[in-house]
């Protein structure tokens, strides 16, 4: 009767403020982040042509910026609630999306380490997709060029990728103006050179490796991209066991606020 008592009280709870109001934090800083994805990406969704959008669906930085947010809020929304509800139902969702959201991460990782040939030969087709629609897309565009510049490349296998562009193909058919060309992020800079010479890669495509070598970066990105894995594994690795440990985290403590809410309600009931 006096244990009762004591917990009939409608503001007790055997849930930690501190813990309760960490997740409840975190959440919501998340759960704006994530609205900020879904706006940017529905933006930048809206600005482009309908034509263009649906030819390079499957490489739209947009969509997959909109996919992440919204499953993002999705996730953060049940967390957040219900660690300021103390809502079982909404802990358990939470609980169940980030442990397969981990799990997901683990399967990623060990499936690209023991699968290495299939992974790279899936990064190749990706590659070679955007390759075909690098003028379709801004967004694209400025993705591609950024990672030829900070990779010193051109191309998936080698800047000869980009005679699969319509524009910078080199057919007979083919009247573009950039013709046997291939974009200027493939170009080889000079730290003096004050403005960016944007008609560098003109004709590279006739041109043989050492020939067009002296003008632009040969080698693809692919090779380089994995390149860059093998020399910062550590790195990956540690950024991953650093993204793993606050899941880890949350999933302890959300058990822990799972197992005393359930405690709590025996108790009332009782």
């Amino acid at each position: 009767m006096a244990r009762r008592a004591a917990t009939s009280g409608d503001d007790f709870s055997f849930v930690s403020p501190v813990v309760k109001y960490l997740l409840f934090f975190f959440n919501t800083l998340f759960w704006v982040i994530s609205m900020v994805m879904v706006a940017i990406g529905v933006y930048a969704r809206l600005m482009k042509h309908a034509e263009a959008a649906m030819a390079c669906l499957a490489v739209d930085p947009a969509l997959l910026l909109i996919a992440v947010g919204v499953l993002m809020f999705l996730i953060t929304f049940c967390g957040c609630i219900g660690s300021l509800r103390e809502n079982i139902c909404l802990l358990q969702a939470f609980s169940i999306c980030l442990t397969l959201v981990f799990l997901l991460q683990l399967a990623a990782g060990i499936v690209g380490f023991v699968f290495s040939d299939k992974a790279r030969g899936k990064v190749s087709e990706v590659i070679k997709n955007a390759i075909v629609h690098y003028r379709d897309d801004l967004d694209l565009q400025n993705l591609i060029d950024f990672g030829q510049r900070e990779f010193n490349c051109c191309g998936g296998i080698s800047y000869k990728d980009w005679s699969q562009n319509i524009y910078f193909n080199c057919t007979s058919e083919n009247r573009s103006g950039e013709r046997c060309s291939v974009p200027y992020s493939c170009c080889l800079y000079s730290e003096d050179e004050a403005v960016v010479n944007t008609m560098c890669g003109y004709g590279v495509q006739t041109l043989n490796y050492l020939e067009a070598g002296e003008f632009i970066h040969t080698n693809g990105c692919i090779d380089k991209l994995v390149n860059w894995l093998h020399s910062n594994l550590f790195l990956l690795g540690g950024v991953a066991l650093g993204l793993a440990i606050p899941q880890v985290t949350y999933m302890y403590n959300l058990l822990l606020i799972h197992s005393l809410c359930g405690y709590d309600f025996i108790l009332k009931t009782t």
